[in-house]
């Protein structure tokens, strides 16, 4: 019985792996591949990598930076908005800035008002004052000098009937009230010379001073206020409410790099794709005239053919495409830049990689 189970087990065995060597030294059929990898349509051709873009007479997309650092308090734009040159798309939080601005100008006007009252110079009321003093002095000398004739009189007829002291005495009040005249005839003459030239030009230069920073203070408070620098298309916003921006752009703590707060293109309806041809192919670029172009869209077939439109004169390390800014690399680039009608049914944005192929 023994012998049996162990027999019937051992051929259970060779059974399995017979089956099991059948089943699996069946051939699948291969898959069929979910879009044809890129070829060249083309009997000689560059291979180059592109970039999509929005179509721009030089340069790249517009990115926007702010001139200031601060808060974001306000999102005015959405992606994908067709704006006009000048329209603000975000203001940043502008509380600071906007009190110094107020209290510049409140200095201006005070400089202004001093300015004012020097060229204002003399005032009436301070004349008449100035004058009523004169008379009150020219009457004060009146009365002294009337004593003194009394006084000298008697000293004349009867030297014993005034003493020294009491002549003395009328003499120097004789010569104060002279003095007293003098000085109140002279803060009159002060007063309706009116300002100093000297006080009303360094008020003046005070007053400029104090406009000028104002006029400065006030530029800046506008620069809190993002405007478009051009007529486009809102591609990207990297930031939101309540995030700090500066003149560096805004962090992405995807990448931990800095990006553009904002990137401006052309109407999504005109594209045009940059690709990156590597410096030893460049010599078999054919000529502007002669050049002929398709791309391949990735993660589809379609291929779109391309038409020349210029090339940046300037070759550039690869890393254009990367935007590794610590990538070290050997391989350097020249752009040449191809506009392209965009496929109807077919989704195309900035940004996308492509595969170019320019035929030589």
């Amino acid at each position: 019985m023994r012998y049996r189970f162990l027999f019937s087990l051992a051929f259970a065995g060779v059974l399995s792996g017979c089956v099991a060597g059948y089943l699996f030294s069946v051939e699948k059929p291969a898959l069929s591949p979910a879009f044809s990898p890129p070829a060249s349509p083309y009997v000689r051709a560059i291979y180059a990598e592109g970039i999509v873009e929005s179509v721009q007479s030089s340069g790249e997309n517009i990115n926007v930076y702010p001139e200031v650092p601060g808060t974001v308090k306000q999102i005015l734009a959405s992606e994908g908005d067709q704006v006009k040159k000048g329209t603000p798309l975000l203001l940043i939080d502008p509380s600071v800035q906007r009190a110094a601005t107020k209290q510049l100008k409140s200095s201006a006007e005070a400089a202004q008002a001093m300015l004012e009252e020097l060229r204002a110079e003399p005032r009436k009321e301070t004349l008449d004052v100035n004058e009523a003093q004169v008379a009150a002095a020219q009457a004060a000398l009146k009365t002294a000098q009337d004593d003194l004739a009394k006084e000298q009189a008697a000293y004349e007829i009867d030297p014993k009937s005034v003493s020294k002291q009491a002549l003395d005495d009328a003499i120097n009040a004789e010569a104060v009230a002279q003095s007293n005249l003098l000085v109140a005839q002279k803060q009159r003459d002060l007063t309706k010379a009116g300002a100093w030239t000297y006080d009303i030009r360094n008020q003046e230069r005070i007053y400029n001073a104090l406009e000028n920073s104002y006029a400065s203070s006030n530029s800046l408070l506008e620069k809190y206020t993002l405007r478009a620098p051009a007529d486009g298309t809102v591609l990207s916003i990297a930031t939101i409410i309540g995030a700090y921006v500066s003149p560096q752009g805004a962090y992405d703590s995807y990448t931990q790099g800095m990006d553009p707060v904002i990137v401006l293109g052309s109407p999504q309806g005109q594209l045009q794709v940059r690709c990156y041809v590597d410096e030893i192919l460049v010599p078999r670029l054919p000529g502007a005239a002669n050049m002929k172009a398709q791309m391949s869209i990735r993660g589809s077939d379609v291929k779109v053919p391309l038409h020349y439109f210029r090339t940046q004169p300037y070759v550039s390390p690869k890393i254009e495409l990367s935007d590794e800014k610590e990538e070290r690399v050997d391989v350097r680039v020249l752009p040449v830049i191809f506009k392209v009608d965009k496929p109807k049914n077919v989704n195309l944005y900035p940004g996308e990689l492509v595969d170019v192929y320019i035929g030589n």
